[in-house]
């Protein structure tokens, strides 16, 4: 039962993740952004997809919200980690990268989590 919360939650947080960024795909080709919104955008995408797949998972579980929240932003760090990964064929990112790209994950998922 709570797996397949936690899996309804990271699907919703993927479907986010997929439809933001057609969106930001979308503006680059319409409006000629540059580097800096582009990583400004990917960065929300992130985060909002962590934080509503957050909530989500802090609303069907009614207890220790913030933990499946949490749990939902580090399965969403893990999976996208694990398909950058298999994509490149190698490690290609640097260790403040993911740092920062765990703790915006991290972060999100509890945040959605508390809010639920």
């Amino acid at each position: 039962m709570k797996i397949k919360i936690v899996l309804k939650s990271l699907f919703l947080a993927y479907g986010l993740t997929g439809m933001f960024l057609l969106l930001l795909a979308l503006l680059v080709f319409r409006m000629d952004l540059g580097t800096a919104p582009v990583a400004a955008g990917i960065v929300a995408v992130y985060v909002i997809s962590c934080l509503s797949g957050g909530f989500l998972a802090g609303k069907l579980m009614r207890k220790d919200k913030y933990l499946w929240g949490i749990l939902v932003g580090l399965a969403y760090f893990l999976l996208l980690a694990a398909v950058s990964f298999a994509v490149q064929g190698r490690w290609d990112m640097s260790f403040q990268h993911v740092v920062t790209t765990f703790c915006m994950c991290l972060g999100g998922g509890a945040l959605g989590g508390m809010l639920a």
